[in-house]
């Protein structure tokens, strides 16, 4: 018994095992509206994953499947272990949900694609939170199967490389596979906060002459800084254009530019802030570090509005349970890719 993963059991008679361990349990339900699949190729990830799956599911219902794959073991093995996580209403347990877990050893590729498929609830949708970068594990017969893709951007080593990747796999799945990416996720309070600040007819006056966006982020997360530019941009209407030494700028409907400036710090939140200015007028979303909430300021010599808004989290269980939550098809995270992929220079491939 591994005190975190539940019981260890033969990989052919997990179906067996687990009816044994609902029959051996007192939950009233075993609720399960989604798989959920956890995938890494890290050390150790196992049980920082059971940890994060104790968490989801107190919100979440699912059949949860965690996969640790370490490709360059020296030997071919495979580890499997069942465990339900309950919780508690009244002092009894009501509802629980099952979680699967697999640790993988060697180049077993195929072997981990189909314990995946043959562990999944085929009656309900694929919610796969991919970890790390986007290795060959990550080919057309497992993304097509999957409904909802989670990635953090943030924790790849080559961003464009793992956004062509992406691209292609949504391409590939005719575009029915959506994309929910936790470093576009950490700016959704920010949206909301300039696009609240846009509601004003100064502000929206003044984008329509705006002259500068200023951004700062931690250098860890330049990915979420440059999203938000690019959905600034997508939103506004203005055109991608680069500039000497790497420079970069946009250009207005009416043809002037709209220069970036973008400062990276090593502390902080992980967008600190954002300002688009256009003559004496800006507007400004920011965060201090540890605060739970943004400050929202619109400055202009006429007129001023100044107030707070919730802030994004910065724990990545709790990124992933606010987009669990969100659901849908992410149509504006695509509707950015154009800009965006034009930022990272990739192409940018039709269809979807």
């Amino acid at each position: 018994m591994n005190e975190v993963l539940g019981q260890a059991v033969a990989i052919g008679s997990i179906g067996v095992e687990l009816k044994k361990l609902w029959e051996a349990d007192e939950a009233a339900t075993n609720a399960t509206l989604m798989n959920l699949a956890i995938y890494s190729e890290k050390e150790g990830a196992l049980e920082e994953n059971s940890e994060a799956i104790v968490s989801l599911t107190r919100e979440h219902a699912c059949r949860a499947i965690l996969v640790e794959l370490q490709v360059e073991h020296p030997t071919k093995s495979i580890e499997a272990w069942v465990t339900a996580h309950c919780h508690l209403a009244h002092g009894r347990k009501t509802v629980c949900c099952e979680q699967l877990s697999f640790r993988l050893k060697g180049r077993v590729l195929g072997r981990m694609r189909n314990t995946l498929f043959a562990n999944l609830n085929s009656d309900l949708p694929l919610v796969f939170w991919w970890q790390g970068d986007l290795s060959r594990v990550f080919e057309e017969r497992l993304y097509r199967i999957t409904d909802r893709m989670i990635v953090d951007a943030a924790d790849w080593t080559d961003v464009p490389a793992g956004f062509q990747r992406l691209q292609q796999a949504v391409t590939d799945s005719r575009c029915q596979m959506a994309v929910q990416d936790l470093a576009w996720t950490r700016t959704y309070q920010l949206r909301l906060g300039i696009a609240g600040l846009f509601d004003d007819p100064v502000a929206q006056e003044m984008l329509l002459e705006a002259e500068e966006v200023q951004i700062v982020a931690q250098s860890q997360h330049w990915v979420s800084a440059w999203m938000l530019v690019a959905w600034v941009a997508t939103q506004a209407g203005w055109t991608y254009t680069s500039g000497e030494g790497g420079s970069f700028f946009f250009q207005r409907a009416d043809g002037q530019p709209v220069q970036m400036s973008w400062q990276s710090v090593d502390e902080g939140a992980p967008v600190g802030s954002i300002s688009i200015s256009g003559g004496s007028t800006s507007v400004t979303v920011s965060r201090e570090r540890g605060d739970s909430h943004l400050a929202l300021e619109l400055s202009s010599p006429s007129h001023s509005v100044k107030r707070i808004a919730p802030a994004d989290p910065i724990d990545t269980v709790d990124l992933v349970a606010e987009q669990l939550s969100r659901g849908g098809k992410n149509s504006l995270f695509r509707k950015i890719w154009p800009t965006f992929f034009t930022m990272l220079g990739i192409e940018v491939i039709p269809g979807c």
